[in-house]
Parts: structure tokens; C-alpha cells; sequence
């Protein structure tokens, strides 16, 4: 293997009899063998090989060394024990740490991305191993650190978060067991996409919440304060958002862990008890569940029962409440009007899930309800800085979910209401309805001007609940999944005159595609921006399909990673869609052409993998209801203007409930190459189908080539039998496209390839989840090894066989209706 030229170890078998090496770094020309042990230059930690309770498996890892009590705090090979008393730890000379086990094989590496010249690996007293450069002028050049892919434990100096720079993820993942460092169901770190949170999952699912930033503390953890023993940060800039803290009093250990059972804990060595005790744990009662009492439900642990609706709202289903079953909910007793909606104050509340919100810290908190009222959206706000009297905007748009109540230390939150409601305790002051009177008069008569402005210019853009018969038309009264629709989407129309207008009476020259919906075409608003045009062909069935299907489950979602719907238009029998327009097309333009691939480095290609991967995890996991897309291809993720990848086309997608994992259909929709064989073959499709789907895309874009219509000269398989070829016989590279070879990482793009065969395996119950798969980018550790997936050549559909060869599968069994994107 490339690097290890330069290696001269010889492994000994030891006992487990630890003994304590002179050498403080290890370089090419030596190695750590199990038995031996480095420890840090103060002392305070150890690394060296280890077998966690009553387990014989053997792990290299971090702990440490003054405490008698055996505290591992990190891990290496967590997911791949060694099953021998023989491993050994290897620097390479390109910097990369190695665990070998006794037969030579590596287990674990530490895939260091920047080039060394004279690498040592050297374990600091801050409980960080590191590579670097053995230069004594910049001693913290580090090529690779521990501190950037924690386990269980976060200790002094280490950053819990995001480098936005390099999109690297610092996130805790749980032990298995007490026996079993591998990587257990819970997960804690950063999620970003409105304000940062932390969040806690037991897979996908959020069971803790800390609540945004406000200055003092996460809104969410009153036990976070100032105190002797340690100090803490959140830093939030342009280059990284991270969560760490620093030790006052050395003496004084402290780490947070998240354990087994998904506690987060602080814990602290109390020397006298030579044991570790807890010094707090983040949840503390029923209220820290996250979502407990629903959308505009609030949680007080004082009361019985503990969930209540927030004022002006009632329990959506009574009956659930009467049984101690909230989370469905509240709904508002009187429904909203824009032009006189007003606030209610709540204080002492912890903030809701911010996820989806918007941020400013620049502007006061009268500003931010300015802004705030005039967004018929907007559904709260609050200041984003409590210190000094409060600065910054925080605004909500969606339901507001995971509220509680506190004694003390909680914030304001300014919910919107209808102005029938505000006469209620709590309700702003009286200076404040004046305003909203005066607001409302100027309101009255600008809305007079603008209609009938509207009316001479023949229909200008206008934002309303719903348009009239836009629910007879989608047919939805009947659909549980979406019954809620006539009340809550604000989906904005144009007039038939004002798009004519955009696109030039849809002119030829401002056509961008054409599918089986119809045409898309590129418009320019009067105010200057640029948008898409979707026009439902008169003739196309399936367009109609389309259509509503778009306006059911995008109209309401919200990622950088999906492409926005800015709105409808429903005239005459004119149906079209508005979208945000992308002016780098989609992937497959750049993808498959020669010369345009060119421009398609691996950085750039790693990015458009990465978004298209957070985007799939929203809709799989983090969406107001689950959604499936069943068409994921290159021809359907968009480009901005920075190369950022957007999901569009939801045409076929389907929704999925809360404990719904699988489901069928007769008519088979999608497009060829990208299909699941379950889902081509007996019309079965889940999330897992879409990961299928996302795993084509990643071998295309590693490749540079289309899954369909491959052909190579040696064999018959398609290109994910290809990559497969080559993987087992330890090619990979081979696969990889010039452009990539010329700019990529090779381990890193190796790493790819190994995820997307992962993603296409033949069974579904083989595949990761989206939420592992994005957990798989954004890490370094071990990978599974994938099985044979599924090939697919040409029409036809190919099952590996038992015997070697291919068995063809009849596509006459099935229908496929096949819609090309744009």
C-alpha cells in the first residue's frame, strides 16, 4: 500500500502487562506495540492498547493516567476490535496514524488529508493525540488531531461543533454498552440550518433539545453557570460554531459524557471519594423530552399535568389530553389575520426548536417585531443577546414546538396572535394596541390603494392564505396527511399577465427544459428577480399529478439543500409553478459533458454530495411530515450560483406518518438506473429506496459517468457492477475520474466510493439510513463492508446469482413510467 514503503516494525505478541515507553512521539521509524504505553508530557493522560469491563477484544485508546478509576475518554478503532494481543500503532510517512492488526491488516486509520514531510505522532497533556510536523518552530502545525472526531467524552479544550470552513462535524456519539465502545444509538452536536442547537438523537429521532444561545447560556440548561471549576464558551463567526470549556482549578478533573442510556453528564473526580461524581446532568425532568407537549404546547414541571396549551390555543385532540398524550398538540382558537395580528409576552420560557428560524444580531428587539408583523409568516420572536438590556432578532415561521416553563433564568417570547386575543393577561401594553390600531388603519388603506393598483396593472404579485379553489383543485379535503393545509400554507400567486410578462409571453428563447410536466421556462420579476417558470402542459396527465404534488409537499419545506417555490399562479387553464432560479442548471450538465466536467473539482464535487446528503436528511427526518422522492437523480439537483446542490422536482414524491416505514404502489414512477430493485421490481418503496437512489449519485459524481447506458469492454455490468469490480480486486482508483485524481484527496475519495456501494446494496435492510450516510461523510472512522449490490443494465434488471453469473430479470413484469427532468 502507497506510504508504508518507508515502515520498519516488527509486531511482538505481549501480555497485557502495560509497560511505559520513554518515547513521547512515534514517527515512521517506530510504532507502538499492544503492551506498551506513551504518556503525555505532564502526564495526565495515557495511550495504549486496552479491553473495556469483561470484554478479551482489544481497542487502542486515550485515558487517564493519575486517576486509578481506568476512564477511557477516546477511542480509536471503536467500530473494529482486535481480536489478538498483538495490534500495533504505525505512523506512515505521509502522516497517517495506523492500528495493524497481528496479520498486517489495518483496522483503523486516521486518513490525515494533508501531505507530511516528517511526521510524528505525539499525545498531548491535554488528552489530544495529534500528527504534525516534527518542526519545532510551529509546534501546533497539526496535520490531524483527536479532538476533531471525539467518541463519548468531551473534555477541557475540545470544540463541539461545526468548521464551516472545512465542513468538518465535531459531534459525541454514545458507547454500545459499557463492554463495547462502538458506536451506540445516541448522538449530541450542533445542528444548523436556522440558529444552531444542540440537539440529542437516539438515531433519528430528538430526544433532548439545549435551546439557541442567548449571550449567559443555552436557553434550555439553567445549569449552566459561572462557577470555580471550569469556564465555557459558544462561539458562532463566518469560519465555525462550536460549544467548548476551559478548566479554572487543574486539580479539579471534569468531562462531559454522553453515556449508554443517552444522559448527558458532567462529571467531576472528587480525589477524597477517589470516584467520579455528578456534577450535573444537561436533562433533568419529563420537560426536557423533547416536543412533549407538541406544536403550541408548553411544558412546566410545576403543574399537573405538566403540558398545557400556550393562551389562545386549544388541545387538538382533547381526548389524547385527557390520557396524558400531548404531542399532537394545540391549534389557535381564533385563526389569524395579518393586518391585525399582535404579540402576547411570555417570559421565563425556554425558546422554541429554532431549526428553521431567522437571525439578526445586529437590530433591537422593536425592530425585530417590525419585521416580524410585516411577515404574515412570522409566527414569534425574540431577542437573540439577553445581556444588556437585549439586542439581536430571532423570528419564528413555523409551529412552535418544545416550550417550557421556568422559574427563573428563562427568556421572553412574543407569540402572535389575533387581535381578539390580546386583551388576555400577558397581553402586550396599551401603547403598543394604540400602534397596532394606527398600524392598522395604514394597513386598511394601503391594502384599498394596492387593489386597486392592482387592478389597472393588470395583477401584480399578492400573498394570501390559500387561493380560491386551490383546494378542490389538489382534492385534498379527504387526505389525513395534509387536512391541515387550508389553514396554514402560505403559498404566494402571480397573475397570468405578470409571468407572460417575466418570460416573454413564454418565448422560445427563454425556454430552459422541457419534461413530462411540460415546459420550464426562465422569467424576471419586475423588481428584478430571476425565477423558473414551470408551465403544466394542457395535455399532460402526469403533469397535473405533478403539480399538486409540488404544491403539497414543497410549498412548505425549507433547506438550503431544496430548491424554494416561491409560488403559484392558477388562471384560466393556465397551471404554473415558481421556483428560485439556478443559474448553473443541474448536475448532469456539468456531469456528463466533457468539457464541462472539467470544471468539477473534488472539492466542488464533495460539496454538491454532502448537500444533496443533508438535504435527504431533512426530508427523510427533519420535515413537518417525512417525504419520500422517489426520483433522485443528476437531471433533478439544481446548481446556485456557488455550486450549492438543490433538490428539486417533487413530482413523484410520496409522505410518509410518523410510524410508517414502507409502503407500495402499481405504478412504478421514476427513472431508470437510479430505481431500487425492490421498488423497480414490486413497486416497494421506503427512505431507504431515496438512499439507493443517492448512492448512483455519488458513483456518478466520484466517476463521471451515467449508471445508465454504461458500457465497458470486459464485462456487462453497469457502472455500480464496475465499481463493485474494482473494489474487490482493490482498483478503486480506477474509477475515479481524471479530474478528480488531479484534485482530490485519494483516501477521501476512496472513502466515497466505499459509502456509495453501501447505499446500493441489493437489500434494503443493508443499506444506511440518510442520517448514518451523512454521519459517514462528515467522520473518518471505520466502515462496514458493503456486499454485492444491485445491477441494473440497460432496460433490463440483473440479480447476481449464486453461481457467478447474472440472472436477467424480465422488465415486462412491470410498468415504469419514466419522467426526464429538465
Amino acid at each position: 500500500m502507497e506510504g508504508f514503503a518507508t515502515i520498519f516494525c516488527l509486531s511482538f505478541l505481549l501480555s497485557d502487562l502495560t509497560i511505559s515507553t520513554a518515547v513521547d512521539t512515534l514517527n515512521v521509524s517506530r510504532s507502538l506495540t499492544d503492551g506498551e504505553t506513551i504518556v503525555s508530557a505532564g502526564g495526565s493522560y495515557e495511550l495504549g492498547f486496552f479491553s473495556p469491563g469483561v470484554t478479551w477484544k482489544r481497542y487502542l485508546g486515550i485515558w487517564y493516567s493519575k486517576i486509578p478509576a481506568h476512564t477511557v475518554v477516546w477511542v480509536a478503532n471503536r467500530d473494529i476490535p482486535l481480536n489478538h494481543s498483538s495490534g500495533t500503532l504505525k505512523v506512515t510517512n505521509q502522516g497517517i496514524l495506523v492500528v495493524m492488526d497481528h496479520d498486517g491488516s489495518i483496522v483503523w486509520s486516521s486518513n490525515t488529508s494533508i501531505p507530511a514531510r516528517n511526521p510524528v505522532a505525539q499525545l498531548l497533556d491535554s488528552g489530544n493525540l495529534v500528527v504534525k510536523e516534527n518542526d519545532e518552530t510551529n509546534p501546533e502545525n497539526f496535520l490531524w488531531q483527536s479532538f476533531d472526531h471525539p467518541c463519548d467524552t468531551l473534555l477541557p479544550g475540545m470544540k463541539l461543533g461545526w468548521n464551516l470552513e472545512t465542513g468538518l462535524n465535531r459531534f459525541l456519539s454514545s458507547w454500545k454498552s459499557p463492554d463495547d465502545p462502538s458506536r451506540g444509538n445516541f448522538t449530541m452536536g450542533f445542528e444548523v440550518g436556522g440558529f444552531p442547537e444542540e440537539k440529542l438523537r437516539e438515531g433519528s429521532i430528538v430526544w433532548f433539545r439545549s435551546g439557541p444561545w442567548n449571550g449567559k447560556r443555552f436557553s434550555g440548561t439553567t445549569g449552566l453557570k459561572l462557577n470555580s471549576i471550569f469556564t465555557f464558551e459558544f462561539v458562532f463567526n463566518k469560519e465555525e460554531i462550536y460549544y467548548g470549556f476551559k478548566l479554572q482549578n487543574s486539580s479539579v478533573p471534569t468531562r462531559m459524557v454522553l453515556n449508554v442510556n443517552g444522559l448527558w453528564k458532567r462529571l467531576v473526580w472528587i480525589q477524597g471519594k477517589q470516584a467520579w461524581d455528578v456534577y450535573t446532568t444537561v436533562q433533568k425532568d419529563n420537560c426536557d423530552n423533547y416536543g412533549l407537549c407538541g406544536a403550541f404546547g408548553s411544558c412546566d414541571i410545576r403543574s399537573s399535568p405538566v403540558c398545557s396549551c400556550l393562551k389562545g390555543f386549544l388541545p387538538k385532540f382533547p381526548d389524547e389530553w385527557s390520557s396524558d398524550r400531548w404531542s399532537n398538540g394545540c391549534f389557535r382558537k381564533t385563526r389569524l389575520n395579518c393586518s391585525t395580528d399582535g404579540f402576547l409576552k411570555y417570559s421565563g420560557v425556554k425558546l422554541p426548536d429554532s431549526g428553521h428560524s431567522w437571525f439578526n444580531y445586529s437590530i433591537s428587539l422593536e425592530e425585530c417585531q417590525n419585521l416580524c408583523i410585516k411577515n404574515c409568516s412570522c409566527t414569534a420572536y425574540a431577542n437573540l443577546d439577553i445581556r444588556s438590556g437585549g439586542s439581536g432578532c430571532l423570528l419564528w415561521f413555523f409551529d412552535l414546538v418544545d416550550i417550557r416553563m421556568f422559574t427563573e433564568k428563562g427568556q421572553d417570547l412574543y407569540v402572535r396572535m389575533a387581535a381578539s386575543e390580546l386583551d388576555q393577561p400577558g397581553s402586550t401594553k396599551s401603547k403598543e394596541k394604540e400602534r397596532l390600531k394606527f398600524a392598522v388603519i395604514i394597513s386598511t388603506i394601503s391594502a384599498v390603494l394596492i387593489i386597486s393598483l392592482a387592478f389597472v396593472m393588470y395583477g401584480r404579485r399578492k400573498t394570501c392564505r390559500i387561493i380560491p379553489g386551490l383546494l378542490n383543485f389538489l382534492n385534498l379535503n379527504n387526505n389525513s396527511n395534509v387536512r391541515s393545509l387550508d389553514e396554514d400554507l402560505d403559498l404566494p400567486t402571480f397573475s397570468i399577465a405578470t409571468i407572460a410578462s417575466a418570460t416573454c409571453n413564454f418565448s422560445t428563447e427563454n425556454k430552459l427544459g422541457e419534461g413530462g410536466f411540460g415546459s420550464v421556462y426562465k422569467g424576471v420579476l419586475e423588481d428584478g428577480q430571476e425565477v423558473a417558470v414551470k408551465r403544466l402542459s394542457k395535455t399532460s396527465r402526469q403533469g397535473l399529478d405533478e403539480f399538486k404534488n409540488e404544491v403539497i409537499y414543497i410549498a412548505k419545506l425549507k433547506h438550503r439543500n431544496l430548491v424554494k417555490l416561491l409560488g403559484c399562479c392558477i388562471q384560466a387553464d393556465e397551471k404554473l409553478l415558481i421556483y428560485e432560479f439556478m443559474p448553473n442548471k443541474s448536475l448532469d450538465f456539468f456531469l456528463f459533458d466533457q468539457s464541462q466536467s472539467m470544471s468539477l473539482d473534488w472539492p466542488t464535487r464533495y460539496k454538491i454530495i454532502n448537500g444533496i446528503g443533508r438535504g435527504l436528511l431533512y426530508l427523510h427526518q427533519d420535515s413537518r411530515q417525512r417525504i419520500i422522492h422517489r426520483d433522485m437523480k443528476a437531471g433533478n439537483i439544481l446548481l446556485d450560483s456557488e455550486m450549492n446542490p438543490k433538490i428539486s422536482d417533487f413530482g413523484m414524491a410520496r409522505g410518509f406518518g410518523e410510524k410508517e416505514t414502507i409502503a407500495s404502489t402499481k405504478k412504478v414512477v421514476g427513472t431508470y438506473g437510479y430505481m431500487a430493485p425492490e421498488y423497480a421490481i414490486n413497486g416497494v418503496y421506503s427512505m431507504k429506496s431515496d438512499v439507493f437512489s443517492f448512492g448512483v449519485l455519488v458513483l456518478e459524481i466520484v466517476s463521471g459517468k451515467r449508471n445508465r447506458g454504461f458500457r465497458h469492454p470486459d464485462h456487462q455490468h453497469n457502472l455500480l457492477g464496475h465499481a463493485w469490480r474494482l473494489f474487490v480486486e482493490g482498483k478503486s482508483t480506477e474509477f475515479i475520474a481524471s479530474t478528480v485524481r488531479e484534485t482530490g484527496n485519494p483516501s477521501e475519495v476512496l472513502r466515497l466510493i466505499h459509502i456509495g456501494l453501501l447505499c446500493v446494496q441489493r437489500s434494503s435492510q443493508d443499506r444506511p439510513n440518510m442520517s448514518k450516510v451523512v454521519l459517514m461523510l462528515g467522520t473518518q472512522g471505520s466502515l462496514p463492508q458493503p456486499k454485492e449490490p444491485a445491477f441494473f443494465i440497460g432496460r433490463d434488471l440483473v440479480e447476481p446469482g449464486s453461481s457467478g453469473h447474472n440472472k436477467q430479470l424480465s422488465s415486462n413484469v412491470f410498468t415504469i413510467t419514466e419522467v426526464e427532468g429538465r
